[in-house]
């Protein structure tokens, strides 16, 4: 990885951190709209780089959090995941990949975090799982979407 690479994923683990402990009463619920989120579609542009920021942001902030293992390792594991499928796709080029992008995002976030805050919550599994969704779908399909879409059309200005 080259310094570039290193730049990307102290920025994103940075700003994704932050941007959770500022806000941890909408951040830490079974329902939960984490503002942060709307960070995880910018992996589209930044790859996999962002990916690894986004997933240690995640970490750290979750041990604030103080949800327990269970939180720290799931919830970096699914962004990891859900940002990696998302750059994968968006590789395909097209603002409806990209969308795609963000809606597999939205899904393997609320599949595994929505799984887990169940039983952290000891709530049924639909209470866990519909939490998660809506979060979701406001902060990475809705907030997330516009400004990677706004990113991107900035670049394209430049350059």
């Amino acid at each position: 990885m080259d310094t570039k690479g290193i730049a990307i994923i102290v920025v994103f683990a940075a700003l994704y951190a932050v941007s959770v402990i500022a806000l941890p009463s909408i951040s830490f619920n079974i329902y939960q709209v984490r503002l942060a989120d709307a960070l995880l579609p910018l992996s589209m542009i930044f790859g996999i780089p962002s990916a690894i920021g986004l997933s240690l942001g995640t970490l750290v902030a979750n041990v604030y959090g103080g949800l327990g293992l269970i939180d720290i390792v799931g919830g970096s594991i699914a962004n990891l995941i859900a940002c990696a499928l998302s750059w994968y796709i968006s590789q395909k080029k097209g603002i409806i990949h990209r969308f795609f992008g963000t809606f597999v995002e939205t899904m393997v976030i609320t599949i595994i975090v929505g799984g887990y805050l169940s039983f952290i919550f000891d709530v049924p599994l639909e209470f866990g799982l519909f939490g998660i969704l809506v979060g979701s779908i406001i902060a990475i399909n809705i907030l997330g979407f516009l400004l990677e879409e706004a990113i991107r059309r900035s670049f394209s200005i430049r350059t």
